[in-house]
């Protein structure tokens, strides 16, 4: 091997070494610059608007103060010894607030062509049905009793004055059979009969 080509080979590996050390520097300029990752974002799917709570009229119809008049207000005796507390709504003039357990509900009244009393839910959960002799609570979404025999104090009054009613009925209804039928002698006595004494 002659100095002219041992001197050309050394000088050929000491570009190629020059260019290996330079080759990463020039990649990292020329390469594009990683984007920064998206942070991730948990899929919840759309956003869920609040409930908006129905607006009550100010004022309450003819109609509706006139069943407000007819509600039985004041606590409730219910089966299974639960109670039921209606009053008059503070806030809403001729509706109602009923109170079962730790449950409020506001209410609207309303006079059915029966004569029985519906206060119906504002927000369409529940409806409580009022007639002469008891109450009770339902849930109108799953058709079912909340709570059933509930009694307020006028209620109760009520009841007893039917029951006294339908006592004197029949009492008098006893005495005007009494005084139609005939009279009969007392039980136990005998009738003797006397014969006419002839004459001569």
């Amino acid at each position: 091997m002659t100095t002219h080509t041992l001197a050309r080979q050394t000088t050929l590996a000491a570009a190629a070494l020059v260019l290996c050390a330079a080759l990463p520097s020039a990649m990292a300029q020329t390469a594009p610059a990683k984007k920064p990752a998206a942070a991730k974002v948990a899929n919840k799917g759309p956003a869920k608007a609040a409930p908006v709570a129905p607006a009550l009229p100010v004022a309450a119809t003819a109609e509706q103060i006139d069943a407000a008049e007819r509600v039985y207000y004041g606590v409730y005796d219910c089966e299974f010894k639960q109670t039921i507390d209606i009053t008059a709504s503070p806030k809403y003039p001729s509706y109602v607030e009923v109170k079962h357990g730790k449950a409020v509900y506001v209410m609207k009244p309303v006079l059915s062509s029966t004569g029985a009393i519906r206060l119906e839910d504002v927000r369409g959960d529940t409806l409580m049905v009022q007639i002469s002799s008891k109450s009770m609570l339902l849930n109108v979404k799953t058709a079912q009793r909340i709570v059933d025999d509930c009694v307020s104090p006028k209620q109760r009054e009520l009841v007893e004055a039917a029951r006294m009613a339908k006592a004197a009925a029949v009492a008098s209804e006893a005495a005007s059979a009494a005084q139609a039928s005939p009279s009969s002698p007392p039980a136990g006595s005998t009738m003797t009969t006397i014969a006419p004494t002839p004459t001569k």
